[in-house]
């Protein structure tokens, strides 16, 4: 469940208990108002070095310290720069993250502190009692290894006297003037590499941490504070590992994005291997090279799908909104392949192979993923490339290789006398279709790097344009 959809959750319960008794107090605007405004406060004054002074100050101007705060945050975070304090910026403070701030009076990494040797050495204090310490011994090393496989970095694990990086968890007020607040919120800590408490490590006890995607990954955090604990700040990139906010990556495909792969070898070197690794690079806006994977619309907006990450495009903002796939539907693979909305329903159906998932709104429904052969495909078809529902007729197209199929949504049965040739019907598009969605009478296919505004009514291509015209390029 998204951060999102347990706040509103919670406000529904907290609205539904107002019919139920007399005894709740009406939740108005005002009360969620002043609410948000005490979650900025903490948010700021943690991350950001706010300083109020205990009081409460000018927050309505556009110069107050409040709102320059505001500004920083919402550009770290590739918000809207506004300096108010608007929805999507509630709903980014909201989220998981690290506890290290993300801008302080001084930098997190004052002199570009280092280790002064490549050989460190580490020791777990304690453990959780959520995962088997076995589990917890693997997700540590593991952590480690994403740093060590890309630069001169050894890491050796002790079990008695003092070591380089000491891991704990605790929870609260634990004694290095940096508290936990339990459940959600800050999930870790650690400080940069140093004497004493430098490069230790801390895990707030009050998550539930695991080794897979149930609660809070603990392989994926330590691998981020492991970054800090080696000198690394915060990266305002929204792929990297060392992005601020808790990713919910699959761990088991997890792989350094080269964001991070190039700050950490600027502080320590590269590896000696003779294989130099990279990894995967966070998609740009206006990159005009970008395949999309998938597109759909939904209740109003546009989301644009590639690998791991999509783009939310709301008609009334300028422009688009990157996000990770598992921030949003944590039980979607990554890599969709296909999708697209039900208005009549109210759904979202993903492909990926030869499976399919079914959401409302941002709920994956129960008994997904399907098989396609339920849709009735025959077992030629492997994958899907596109679809796409048409509201005038009730149907959705599903795009494979050269041809299509029409499916009746009302009868939930493929029609008769398909597949059927795409160029033949779509007159202009003769290559493979990657993604399509439909929006004022118009299909607009997208074919690698291109797309095509086709005319439903009169069957042919009416332009050809940028593929991310509709990020705002």
């Amino acid at each position: 469940m998204t951060v999102r959809s347990k706040m509103n959750r919670l406000l529904v319960l907290l609205l539904f208990s107002v019919t139920c008794s007399s005894a709740f107090p009406a939740v108005t605007e005002a009360n969620i108002m002043e609410r948000n405004m005490q979650l900025a406060e903490t948010y700021l004054k943690r991350y950001y070095d706010l300083e109020t002074d205990g009081k409460h100050f000018m927050r309505r101007t556009s110069s107050s310290p409040f709102s320059e705060k505001i500004r920083q945050m919402q550009e770290f975070f590739g918000l809207k720069v506004t300096g108010k304090l608007d929805s999507e910026t509630v709903r980014v403070m909201q989220q998981p993250r690290c506890g290290v701030p993300d801008v302080a009076s001084y930098s997190i990494t004052p002199g570009r502190p280092v280790w002064d040797n490549t050989d460190l050495t580490y020791r777990i204090l304690n453990y959780t009692p959520d995962m088997a310490q076995a589990d917890v011994d693997r997700a540590i090393e593991k952590a480690f290894k994403v740093w060590s496989d890309v630069t001169p970095l050894k890491f050796t694990r002790i079990y008695d006297g003092p070591s380089d990086i000491e891991i704990a968890f605790e929870t609260g007020d634990h004694g290095d003037n940096s508290p936990f607040d339990g459940p959600d919120g800050l999930l870790a800590h650690a400080f940069q590499p140093g004497k004493g408490i430098g490069g230790d490590t801390h895990f707030d006890d009050d998550e539930k941490w695991s080794k897979g995607t149930n609660g809070y990954n603990l392989f994926l955090v330590a691998a981020h504070e492991f970054g800090h604990s080696l000198g690394l700040s915060h990266s305002d990139d929204p792929g990297a590992l060392m992005f601020p906010n808790y990713s919910n990556d699959d761990p088991n495909t997890f792989h350094l994005p080269q964001d991070d792969i190039n700050a950490i070898q600027d502080l320590y070197g590269p590896t000696t291997n003779a294989v130099k690794p990279t990894g995967p690079t966070t998609p740009t806006i206006c990159d005009s090279k970008i395949i999309f994977d998938a597109i759909i619309t939904l209740r109003g907006e546009i989301m644009f799908f590639t690998d791991r990450f999509f783009w939310r495009k709301h008609p009334q903002t300028p422009q688009a909104e990157l996000n990770f796939i598992k921030s949003f539907w944590s039980s979607l693979p990554t890599g969709i392949e296909a999708a697209y909305e039900n208005p009549e329903t109210d759904q979202i159906l993903f492909f990926k192979g030869s499976k399919y998932w079914a959401l409302s709104g941002y709920e994956v429904l129960y008994g997904y993923p399907k098989s396609i052969y339920q849709l009735g495909f025959p077992k030629t078809v492997k994958k899907i490339d596109a679809a796409v529902y048409i509201e005038e007729t009730q149907k959705t197209y599903f795009f494979v290789g050269d041809k299509y199929w029409s499916y009746d949504e009302e009868r939930k049965v493929l029609d008769k006398d398909f597949p059927r040739e795409i160029a033949e019907d779509f007159p202009g598009i003769t290559q493979k279709v990657h993604a399509v969605f439909q929006k004022n009478g118009f299909l607009y296919f997208f074919s690698g790097q291109r797309q095509y505004e086709f005319s439903i009514t009169s069957k042919k291509v009416m332009r050809l344009m940028k593929n991310n015209s509709w990020l705002g390029c």
